[in-house]
């Protein structure tokens, strides 16, 4: 696949992203180049914004895209973020992105992203990927779980803050790139949130939430639960 291709529709998901609902406000002016949270004396809901005078053309870039992510791990799956904490030329315009790397049956887990929608761009292999509905106001009803399989050009939206995964159902490799309607849409991993927190979750609290034996709850979080981005 031509890498002209490939990036033109980066750009074009972006783009999507862009006009789509997000949870960041409107900028004020032409941009607001990020300082590093260790150079600011108090914190606020963003960044606080560079001199303008010494904002630079690298201010706005950032490199290795192209570079795949390593999948030897647990799950089988490498995210390389690029938003507002890599990029500063993001803070305040309201997009990021992220490629994804899939190793033979690799997964990203069911997580949230709470402050963006996802658009999702398969380039290479074949993946099964859904989301599940928030609670529905009947409560005879259940969460309806939204799947499908992708092939290379195929594009699935993740709504915001819905709990979505993907898996690697080929024997190849499988690369993806997403973008997100947020200069930072955060990620929550399900079982990391509630399986390895620190401190932990009173076991008692998750036994009677699953609906399972306490020895179960503790096996759980005896285990290491790895980062997924």
């Amino acid at each position: 696949m031509k890498i002209g291709f490939t990036f033109s529709v980066v750009a074009a998901l972006l783009s999507w992203a862009s006009i789509a609902y997000a949870a960041d406000p409107n900028p004020l002016q032409d941009f607001c180049v990020a300082l590093p949270d260790n150079m600011a004396d108090v914190f606020v809901n963003g960044k606080f914004c560079k001199d303008p005078n010494l904002v630079v053309a690298e201010d706005f870039l950032f490199q290795g895209l192209n570079i795949p992510g390593n999948t030897s791990n647990q799950l089988g799956s490498a995210v390389t973020a690029v938003n507002v904490n890599q990029l500063p030329g993001l803070n305040t315009l309201g997009v990021s992105l992220a490629r994804l790397d899939f190793a033979p049956y690799g997964l990203n887990p069911p997580h949230t992203h709470p402050r963006a929608t996802e658009a999702f761009l398969l380039l290479e292999g074949e993946l099964y990927v859904g989301f599940v509905t928030s609670n529905p106001a009947n409560a005879n009803q259940r969460n309806k779980l939204f799947t499908k399989y992708l092939k290379a050009g195929d594009v699935f939206v993740f709504p915001q803050g819905l709990i979505h995964f993907q898996i690697n159902v080929g024997k190849i490799n499988a690369v993806a790139f997403a973008g997100f309607g947020s200069q930072n849409p955060g990620v929550i991993t399900i079982a990391n949130a509630v399986f390895g927190s620190d401190p932990k979750i009173n076991p008692d609290v998750l036994a009677k939430a699953f609906q399972v034996e306490k020895n179960i709850i503790d096996y759980l979080q005896a285990q290491f639960w790895p980062n997924s981005n």
